[in-house]
């Protein structure tokens, strides 16, 4: 096995010697700083381990292929899941280090789809206790808790969910908690968080998840959900905890339900760095994918001789799927275009069409319909006026394909789960609306696969090879001829995981107090800057290169994505760190970089020396 290469990330002089005052048992029982048989004699000797472990010391990469075998003998993902997880028990370099060596293949393992599996049979698999468990019938309790969990530890990161809305299974309750230290793994393999830096936190509330209500094995609090005031009450508290004790760490809300994700992201947005990737995280990663696409749109359309429409605010977006993804999606762009493109909040507003179960969201539908939105959803209903339906039709209903032939769109997204919503009728009506030399940008994103709007082949053969495509989920490359050439086109996968480890990791490096859509902007503009679409130097036409880069680089795209979010955070204000004057701002964000790569972490072993006085945190 090849040596895992850290000179992208951190090179082995900013890896200091670590003191360390734990021994013996002690320190093999320690996941933070236990090395297993990779300790080298010297550090036997110095720590008290002499015939605890077997003679040979062996290298990293010796443990990881001993490990990797004993993982490929587990036949199914679930076997693999347990296994990941009873390792990160006992050594976190280890753990780490393996992960990052089988990055595509195994992140699916200890995340989704498979951490869906072992959350949703939490109760009956449960081993050990991990990370903190806030339930609402202890509430008297939290800030003890809270301060028992944390006390002298320094935090960056803090995950938390009420597990109401998890990886597409729904409420489940305490068994939330995997999600949250899923997420945690998640910033420290792609976005290089110290992972003893991060807690992971689940808020039980209850559940109305019948199966574990009627569950004698669950092992949370077995009542219904609580709701309105009581619940706010319960989780300002938690919040208030966070910023009092840990003001500048990031607090990330993870599968909050669709009636509180958007609504505590709001309510808290001015008042810490808080940041929920099912809206954010999607947003900034279909930007960056969207800033891909109009790039080679653009180019394609000058070569035509046509209008080249660079910008975000020259794009008509229709969106298929009003819930979370949609509607932060919608917001997203929204606020880049307000941003990028100096435009009035509510004429970027007008270039969005949101269709749902009841068509396009528009004011014919009444106002019992549309008092029910949140007020972020409001923003985005289209007049009365627009309630066109199909032909020899007047229930003011206007479906996807009516909407697309009056808009005429250049891009689609899909966030409906609504499999194969996207005909070949939809998509070659879009394709007829098109200026001369414009491709589609087409972005089916459900979740998973089977539930797709369109496969890939499907669109690229309805559209004769001209769409630029990104999907939710990973798709194979595929081959076809084009105006008699053979073309093989790399489908994109629009993965959060390309971008909110480095927008979190960006905020923390910055000290950032609040998280802002300019900071948000700026990670997508680097992630699509990074795109292979717009940096292959094969032909000036679109070649079929992926719109965002392969996740198997998501490590170093991150730190990417971190150093541009610092930067920004600084630029504008928005960390907390004060500077004197302009050259003194100027000087922190060129030393950002080098800030970043101290400050990221990899699984490597440094170098033990005991001190009594040392690190001694298990």
């Amino acid at each position: 096995m090849a040596a895992l290469s850290i000179s992208s990330h951190k090179p082995p002089h900013l890896i200091p010697t670590l003191k360390v005052a734990l021994r013996g048992q002690t320190l093999l029982g320690s996941p933070r700083f236990n090395k297993g048989t990779a300790f080298s004699a010297e550090e036997r000797k110095a720590f008290g381990l002499e015939g605890r472990l077997p003679y040979r010391v062996n290298t990293l990469d010796e443990q990881c292929a001993r490990a990797y075998g004993q993982l490929e003998k587990r036949d199914t993902p679930m076997r693999k899941n347990t296994f990941l997880q009873s390792l990160k028990d006992q050594n976190w370099t280890l753990y780490y280090s393996l992960l990052a060596r089988h990055l595509k293949e195994l992140t699916p393992i200890i995340y989704t789809p498979t951490e869906a599996e072992a959350i949703a049979s939490y109760s009956h698999i449960f081993r050990r206790s991990e990370g903190l468990y806030l339930s609402y019938p202890e509430e008297d309790l939290m800030e003890q808790a809270f301060l028992e969990q944390t006390r002298g530890r320094e935090i960056d990161l803090i995950v938390v969910t009420d597990a109401e809305a998890i990886l597409g299974i729904g409420d489940q309750g305490v068994g939330g908690i995997g999600i949250s230290t899923a997420k945690s793994v998640i910033y420290t393999l792609i976005g290089g968080l110290d992972p003893s830096k991060s807690l992971s936190v689940t808020l039980d509330v209850g559940t109305n998840n019948e199966s574990l209500l009627h569950d004698p094995l669950y092992v949370g609090w077995p009542e219904k959900r609580v709701r309105g005031a009581d619940y706010d009450r319960f989780v300002d508290k938690f919040v208030q905890l966070v910023r009092k004790h840990y003001p500048h760490s990031l607090l990330h809300f993870e599968d909050f339900g669709v009636t509180n994700a958007h609504r505590l992201l709001d309510r808290y947005h001015d008042t810490h760095a808080v940041f929920n990737d099912d809206i954010q995280g999607t947003g900034a990663v279909s930007l960056a994918c969207i800033m891909s696409a109009i790039r080679v749109s653009s180019e394609a359309r000058a070569s035509a001789s046509s209008p080249e429409k660079k910008k975000l605010g020259d794009q008509r977006y229709v969106i298929f799927g009003a819930g979370s993804a949609g509607l932060g999606i919608a917001v997203q762009l929204r606020d880049a275009i307000v941003s990028a493109d100096n435009m009035k909040r509510e004429d970027a507003n007008k270039k969005f069409w949101l269709v749902d179960r009841e068509g396009l969201l528009h004011a014919g539908l009444g106002d019992e319909y549309v008092q029910a939105m949140t007020h972020q959803k409001k923003e985005f209903v289209r007049p009365a006026d627009e309630g066109w339906g199909s032909q020899g039709r007047d229930d003011k209903k206007a479906s996807l394909l009516d909407v697309v032939k009056k808009i005429r769109p250049t891009v689609l997204i899909g966030c409906s789960t609504s499999a194969g919503a996207f005909t070949q009728e939809v998509v070659e009506a879009m394709m007829e609306g098109l200026d001369e030399g414009a491709r589609p940008i087409i972005m089916p994103l459900s979740n998973p696969s089977r539930l797709v709007e369109a496969t890939p082949e499907n669109l690229l053969h309805w559209t004769k090879g001209k769409a630029l495509i990104a999907t939710g989920s990973p798709f194979d490359s595929i081959k076809m001829d084009v105006d008699g050439k053979d073309k093989e086109f790399v489908i994109a996968e629009c993965n959060n995981a390309l971008i909110y480890p480095g927008l979190g990791f960006g905020a923390i490096l910055a000290r950032s107090r609040i998280v802002t859509d300019t900071m948000l902007i700026a990670g997508a503009r680097r992630l699509a800057q990074l795109s292979p679409a717009i940096n292959s130097d094969e032909d000036p036409e679109y070649n079929g290169a992926a719109l965002l880069p392969d996740f198997g680089d998501a490590p170093k795209v991150n730190l990417e994505v971190a150093i541009s979010v610092a930067e920004q955070a600084i630029r504008e204000g928005s960390s907390s760190q004060e500077y004197a004057n302009d050259e003194e701002k100027e000087q922190a964000i060129r030393e950002v970089r080098e800030n970043a790569l101290k400050r990221v972490w990899v699984p490597v072993y440094p170098k033990y020396e005991y001190d009594e006085n040392g690190m001694t945190e298990t």
